[in-house]
This record gives C-alpha cells, sequence and structure tokens, in this order.
C-alpha cells in the first residue's frame, strides 16, 4: 500500500491511496480499533498518518521512537518546577487525557518496557495505568492509537513480538507501481514525468539490490529530494549521487557500482 501525491484540499498532507487504507484507517477509528502501519522507510506511512488526522479534524501526537526511548518518556514524570515536585504528562498520556491520534513512530526502536505500557491500551480495557501517581486513564472514544516500523530492519534484538503485533489492526504499505509512482514525484517535486522516469527506473533497480549490497532501496522521498534539486538547476548526475547514492552506502565499492549503474540508465 502507499504513498504521497496531489492534495486534496489546501490544509491536508497530500497522499494518494493505493488501496482501501483511508477506509481501514476511518472504520478503526470508529471501532476504537489500534493501527499498526508497517512497510519500508520512505514509503508514506507518516505522510498516510497524517493525512487521515487532518481528513478526519483529529489532533496529531506524533513521536519518533529511538534506542533512548522509554516508557516513562511517554507516560510522563515527576519533575522539580519551582521547588516543588510537580507530575508532567508525557505525549502518550497527553493524547489519551485529550484524545485524538497519537503515532509512535518505528515502534520497535523503543526501549522493551514500551510495549508492557502499550498492551492494556490496545486491548478491550483500553485504559493507561499510571504507576508513579496510582491513575489508570481510560482511553476516551476520541482516542486512537498508531504505531509503525519497517520490517525489513527487524532482527532477534529489534522485533515487534506476536503478543504486541496481534494487539493491532495491520496495513502493510508498499512502493507504488512505478506509473504512480513517476506521477507522485512530479507532482511533489514540479519535475516533468519525463525527466522523473529515469529517475523512478533507477530506484526500481537500486530497491533490488536490497539484502545484497544495500541494506535499504530508495525511498520515494528521496526521489522527491533528487527530482526537486534536478527541478531547482542541480545537474541529473550530481542530484542522482546526492540524494540516491550518497545517502544509501558509505562503501566506497559500493558506492563506486551505484554510480556506475546509474550513470547507465540516467543519460
Amino acid at each position: 500500500m502507499n504513498i504521497i501525491a496531489r492534495k486534496i484540499q489546501p490544509d491536508i498532507p497530500a497522499y494518494s491511496p493505493a488501496g482501501n487504507e483511508c477506509a481501514l484507517f476511518e472504520t478503526a477509528w470508529t471501532r476504537q480499533l489500534p493501527l499498526l502501519l508497517k512497510g519500508p522507510t520512505g514509503c508514506g506511512k507518516t505522510r498516510f498518518v497524517s493525512h487521515m488526522a487532518e481528513k478526519l479534524g483529529l489532533p496529531l501526537t506524533t513521536v519518533s521512537c529511538h534506542d533512548d526511548l522509554a516508557a516513562a518518556d511517554l507516560t510522563g514524570r515527576f519533575l522539580l518546577k519551582g521547588g516543588e515536585t510537580v507530575w508532567v504528562d508525557g505525549p502518550l498520556t497527553r493524547a489519551v487525557r485529550d484524545g485524538g491520534v497519537c503515532y509512535l513512530d518505528e515502534i520497535v526502536e523503543a526501549r522493551k518496557d514500551v510495549a508492557v505500557v502499550l498492551h492494556p491500551l490496545t486491548d478491550d480495557r483500553r485504559i493507561l495505568p499510571l504507576e508513579r501517581t496510582g491513575e489508570e486513564l481510560e482511553a476516551p472514544p476520541a482516542f486512537m492509537l498508531v504505531v509503525s516500523y519497517n520490517p525489513g530492519y527487524q532482527s532477534l534484538l529489534k522485533a515487534l513480538k506476536p503478543s504486541t503485533r496481534q494487539r493491532f489492526v495491520a496495513i502493510e504499505f508498499d512502493f507504488l507501481t512505478k506509473a504512480r509512482e513517476i506521477e507522485v514525484v512530479s507532482a511533489e517535486s514540479g519535475l516533468s514525468t519525463v525527466a522523473v522516469e529515469p529517475l523512478v527506473e533507477l530506484a526500481r533497480r537500486l530497491r533490488a539490490l536490497k539484502g545484497h549490497d544495500l541494506e535499504e532501496g530508495v525511498s520515494t522521498r528521496l526521489l522527491v529530494y533528487c527530482a526537486s534539486l534536478i527541478d531547482a538547476g542541480l545537474s541529473p548526475r550530481d542530484a542522482v549521487r546526492a540524494a540516491m547514492i550518497e545517502p544509501l552506502t558509505d562503501e566506497p565499492d559500493v558506492r563506486t557500482a551505484l554510480l556506475e549503474l546509474a550513470q547507465a540508465v540516467i543519460r
């Protein structure tokens, strides 16, 4: 499923549905079901959430997960303020209190105690226990939890456990077809579809190397960056190197091979 595209309304982030993901999101929201988005980097997951939150008129809280993100960073902690110790809600707690969408991006990057906090919030209880304050917050109907991750980066140390995955309704995202990706990149960058076509062809060939010479393929985001550089006057060769080759690898031999492939495709 996937990705970015033309704006439908001026105030709604651009998004081009690839299937029934918009209907699934709305149904999950209506039925108060947590949602899991999975797919490669840069394929439109975050844009999709922003689009749907704006479309439905919902407040959106986004948390980019990382290795040091602990449960307390989401729920809150006691802090010293003006000589007093006061409780300060974290982003997840604020979203539960106020309603709206709380989006945890790349959930597998967070510490393991985060999943423990999410479990009672993602089953029929829909509660958020705050052990330090003794509160047990019940999520209102106007609250929705959305998480995402990239299965391509999973390992034994960073994998979403079945006990966590099976608490969510899941949508799989992928890159668009060649024709639609050309259309999207052209619309986002301003570069003509004729000039964008070889860039997309190169991206598709680079994606085929994922798992061999590359850990990850070229994202649609990088394609838009590359096309934007060309539209601004940079040569295609320099734009491809800056936006599609250098971000993929630091290995000199691999970079040389990728540049040779780029030269064969971008003439």
